[in-house]
């Protein structure tokens, strides 16, 4: 009993502890983004936090629907993939550029390229994840990704975040942020394959792989 209620298939699986480290890399720097900009950026105060802010959600939500209809209309997974895999991707860069930002006009060009690249991995993300659920543990791996990937991710982060910035600063933080998640944008490569054509969750018994 205990062994059907905690096995999950290999898509649902990789796909949570992924998000737990990109959500973790991520988490270390959010809490503290505001201090960052009014401590290491020129001119960084209250009205910079607010437009680095804004411009990474005003991208993301002009872009995010516009992709989901693409992605939709596209046949299989393949499209999705490839969407969530370069999005990572392209979000392990951010850290590294807030590395090199000196300027708010910088921040802002990073935030928004933020937006861009997660308007394509979220949509992707939840299409993939939505396809693979177990049909009979479909609240449980939802609950999983809220728990583990979302709430203990961000419990670590925001906590792990404030000692190394104290101890060690920011530009190490970016550094690491940066290679934990392009590690995990990788490690997406595994499931590549048993991402197979697009298909509803149709069949009662089983909605995703086969548990192994």
């Amino acid at each position: 009993m205990i062994k059907k209620i905690i096995l999950f298939n290999r898509v649902i699986l990789t796909m949570a502890v992924v998000d737990f480290f990109v959500n973790g890399a991520l988490g270390v720097i959010g809490p503290f983004f505001a201090i960052f900009i009014t401590q290491q950026i020129k001119g960084g105060d209250a009205a910079v936090v607010g437009f680095a802010t804004a411009s990474y959600w005003v991208v993301k939500s002009v872009f995010q629907l516009p992709i989901a209809r693409f992605l939709d209309k596209t046949d299989g997974k393949s499209d999705e993939f490839w969407a969530f895999f370069c999005g990572y991707i392209a979000t392990a860069l951010v850290p590294i550029l807030y590395y090199l930002s000196s300027a708010p006009w910088h921040l802002y060009l990073v935030q928004a390229g933020f937006g861009f690249a997660m308007a394509w991995a979220v949509p992707a993300w939840y299409s993939i994840f939505t396809t693979h659920l177990d049909a009979h543990k479909i609240a449980f791996e939802w609950s999983l990704v809220s728990v583990i990937s979302v709430g203990a991710s961000a419990s670590i982060a925001a906590a792990l975040g404030g000692l190394l910035i104290k101890n060690y600063g920011f530009n190490m933080i970016f550094i690491i942020a940066s290679l934990v998640i392009f590690l995990s944008a990788l490690a997406v490569l595994s499931i590549k394959d048993g991402i197979v054509t697009k298909k509803a969750i149709l069949d009662k018994n089983t909605a995703g792989l086969p548990i192994k």
